[in-house]
């Protein structure tokens, strides 16, 4: 009876990713090993994901704790690490109450959920729009990759969900058209990642924010690569002296276990009921459970202003380097999401850096270097990545 299960060869994977010609299959702290056990230093995190380094020690015996209590049960019953994390999450944000999904994408679908019922539901009226800028990257689920100000990313999945605009980032004269009748919320993130590692500036958003609050329009912040601590506090906006109604996260906060969550203010909250949203495994006990040991970790005392002094040590070795190189047109970003605007294709120094001295380092675009270490590294970890770096260019 077996022999009519037995499979004869892999299963074949979709193709949806241009995977690096790597099989990773250990990780421990900034570096990671392949199957040969060749040894990288890790400047990705996982793309923003791992901000405490691979499998940190406490967050790892966390999960270990509870994977012998229970994994599932659905959110029909209460689960204790689940309120304690939502808990510390409005302890530490200007939010009122969380909702919890499995990633970065189903955050944002549930950011625009909310943002339309309560405009429909709470505030009584028919609006629906909502404004997300060019070059964004929001998800690539169907409303997601509509809020995604990349026709790229929306390509052969037209049509597109209607009601949502997109407006140049940065851009003061586009804020003139920022709000319509039918506006119901504003989208951004305070640095574009996938966009270019594009920094938000300050009188941009002053602008932006004193036109939404003046108009009682939403605005949702996507923090989904820029959180938990990875531009130097644990959320960007914190940054920008104003405090959005809805924050999207994921990524970072359960240090590579799958987890998201979406952060409304109280009256926002307000348009979410039983039956109106939900998610079978978000905010499973694995998951919050490493998201609750993993924030913890990030507000110990005095950590983010550790990490911060690492970050400004990278920051000034690199604007060195570009000082020295022909190559690097920028250094740009904030904190540990930096990017390199480069001269040449990116992915050429990529492969370089990859292939011949063992350090992973991203793309952001055709021009741009994106580098992403975790917040966890050492000064040792970053002087050995800039004499790769110095090699590279």
């Amino acid at each position: 009876m077996s022999d009519q299960y037995t499979v004869e060869k892999p299963v074949p994977v979709m193709p949806t990713y241009n995977r690096f010609p790597v099989t990773l299959t250990k990780g421990l702290g900034s570096y990671v090993w392949d199957e040969q056990e060749k040894k990288y230093l890790d400047f990705t995190s996982g793309i923003a994901t791992c901000n405490l380094g691979h499998r940190p020690p406490e967050v790892q015996k966390a999960i270990s704790e509870q994977l012998d209590k229970l994994w599932h049960c659905s959110n029909l019953y209460h689960i204790p690490s689940q309120t304690a994390l939502a808990e510390k999450l409005v302890a530490h944000s200007c939010g009122d109450q969380v909702f919890f999904c499995n990633s970065g994408a189903e955050a944002n679908e549930a950011a625009i959920k909310i943002a339309r019922r309560y405009a429909q539901k709470v505030k009584n009226n028919d609006k629906f729009e909502i404004v997300t800028f060019k070059q964004s990257f929001h998800g690539r689920t169907l409303a997601t990759l509509s809020a995604t100000g990349q026709e790229k990313i929306q390509e052969g999945f037209s049509p597109a969900m209607p009601g949502f605009r997109y407006l140049p980032y940065n851009d003061q004269a586009a804020l003139e058209d920022l709000i319509a009748p039918e506006t119901c919320a504003v989208m951004l993130e305070l640095v574009q990642g996938e966009g270019g590692v594009i920094p938000a500036d300050d009188a941009w958003v002053k602008e932006l924010v004193r036109q939404c609050q003046e108009q009682e329009v939403l605005i949702i912040i996507d923090e989904i690569q820029t959180g938990m601590g990875r531009t130097g506090t644990l959320f960007a906006y914190e940054q920008y002296d104003f405090e959005p109604d809805i924050i999207t996260i994921a990524k970072g906060l359960g240090s590579g276990f799958p987890i998201g969550a979406m952060i409304a203010k109280e009256d926002v909250a307000k348009a979410f009921a039983p039956g109106t949203h939900g998610s079978t495994f978000g905010g499973n006990p694995l998951a919050t459970t490493a998201g609750l040991r993993t924030l913890e970790l990030l507000m110990t005392p005095d950590a983010l202003t550790k990490w911060n002094e690492t970050s400004a040590y990278l920051w000034g070795k690199l604007e060195e380097l570009a000082e020295r190189s022909d190559k690097i047109k920028q250094v740009r970003g904030k904190g540990f999401l930096i990017g390199l605007e480069v001269d040449c294709p990116a992915i050429e120094l990529v492969t370089e850096a990859r292939e011949e001295h063992q350090l992973l380092i991203l793309v952001a675009g055709p021009n741009v270097v994106r580098i992403l270490p975790p917040l966890t590294t050492t000064k040792e970890e970053v002087d050995q990545a800039l004499a790769i770096l110095t090699n590279i260019f």
